[in-house]
């Protein structure tokens, strides 16, 4: 019987457990630099069977919130290698996700103060997060994007290649996770709430989806297929995401990437960070097919599941072989030792969810190990 804990072969990765830390925001890089609290912070949770780092911008375009980190400068990368190196000397493996925010943005975190980029002109309902010149942080409304140009489309397919290549030569991650979820750039493409566009890149599923599978063969071209994941939220209403008819879009999705040879494929089920049954569109979601799909269409990949997962729902998924692998978020947040404490059913220290976003080493790199 498969359990949480044996070892499993991930593309080119080999995996100690089936446990996942998830990518989370934590606003404690500031200039966009891991900094020495980044390295004892993952450092702590290297008994992960695969941490995915939070959300990496791959272009100063591509910011969206302040003090989250970047690949696209010398010093990013280097702070980023001192935490590659940390994880590995804990034998631990990390990849790093490849952020482009698009519209959740604000013109202040953008270059030149310009404004952010998007599908198409629409200000999404949602609100990033700012630091003000004395250090306080606070949340704003985002601001509104301009529709990206057709022809500046293949120039952020590049960035995203550039991203992945500098992560593996030069950060040293051992693979990259594609960020196609929670309506940022890759999702806003993807979904008619938020792709009004009449070119090449909208109106039709397979339109929508085009920009999504150009940055796939990218990085897949770039690192190798056994190095790159994706992270996909079929129904999510995170930073205004929307679409009635998710099941035919995300069945096509799969469908297409199963021909890529991912090393995984990451999926948030339901609305992020909160209910699991969360439907959009007249019927709920089924994530059955959904797998289906990519199987069908030769994907061989890991399939990595997330939201509200806890031992005994993570169990059971393994177990059935639902998912191969499951996602842990606040719970990593909150306990350092999470691998060994769902091992040995110890019990769990509750996160505080004051500290998530910005500030110092309080709720970061504090909460105590298991006895």
């Amino acid at each position: 019987m498969t359990t949480l804990f044996d070892p499993i072969a991930v593309g080119d990765l080999p995996l100690a457990n089936r446990i996942v830390m998830a990518p989370l925001t934590r606003n404690r890089s500031p200039h966009a630099v891991p900094g020495d609290l980044s390295v004892t912070y993952y450092r702590q949770r290297a008994t992960a069977g695969l941490i995915v780092t939070e959300a990496t911008a791959i272009t100063h375009q591509g910011q969206g919130y302040a003090n989250v980190p970047g690949l696209y400068a010398p010093e990013q990368l280097a702070g980023w290698k001192k935490v590659t190196d940390a994880v590995h000397a804990e034998g631990g493996k990390i990849v790093v996700q490849l952020w482009h925010v698009g519209r959740i943005s604000h013109t202040s975190l953008q270059p030149g103060g310009g404004k952010p980029v998007a599908p198409s002109a629409i200000r999404a309902k949602s609100k990033t997060f700012l630091v003000a010149a004395d250090g306080s942080g606070s949340f704003a409304e985002t601001s509104e994007p301009r529709a990206l140009e057709q022809s500046e489309i293949a120039g952020i397919v590049q960035d995203f290649r550039r991203a992945a290549k500098a992560a593996i030569e030069v950060a040293g991650f051992d693979g990259v996770e594609i960020h196609g979820a929670n309506g940022y750039l890759l999702d806003q493409f993807l979904r008619s709430g938020s792709n009004h566009r009449t070119d090449a890149y909208g109106g039709s599923i397979e339109n929508r989806a085009r920009f999504l599978f150009e940055v796939v063969e990218a990085v897949v071209g770039e690192v190798g297929a056994g190095r790159t994941g994706i992270r996909l939220s079929p129904v999510t209403p995170a930073n205004d995401s929307s679409d009635p008819e998710p099941q035919p879009l995300f069945e096509h999705v799969a469908s297409e990437l199963g021909r890529y040879g991912l090393a995984y494929v990451h999926v948030i089920e339901g609305a992020t960070g909160g209910a699991r049954d969360f439907q959009q569109g007249e019927r709920p979601f089924d994530y059955a097919a959904f797998k289906a799909a990519y199987r069908d269409a030769g994907g061989e990949g890991a399939w990595l599941v997330n939201n509200g997962y806890d031992r005994e729902l993570a169990e059971a998924a393994v177990k059935t072989g639902r998912a191969d692998l499951v996602a842990f978020g606040k719970l990593f947040i909150a306990n350092p030792d999470l691998v060994r404490r769902l091992q040995q059913g110890t019990a769990l220290n509750a996160p505080d969810s004051n500290t998530f976003y910005g500030g110092s080493s309080k709720g970061y790199t504090d909460y105590p190990t298991a006895a």
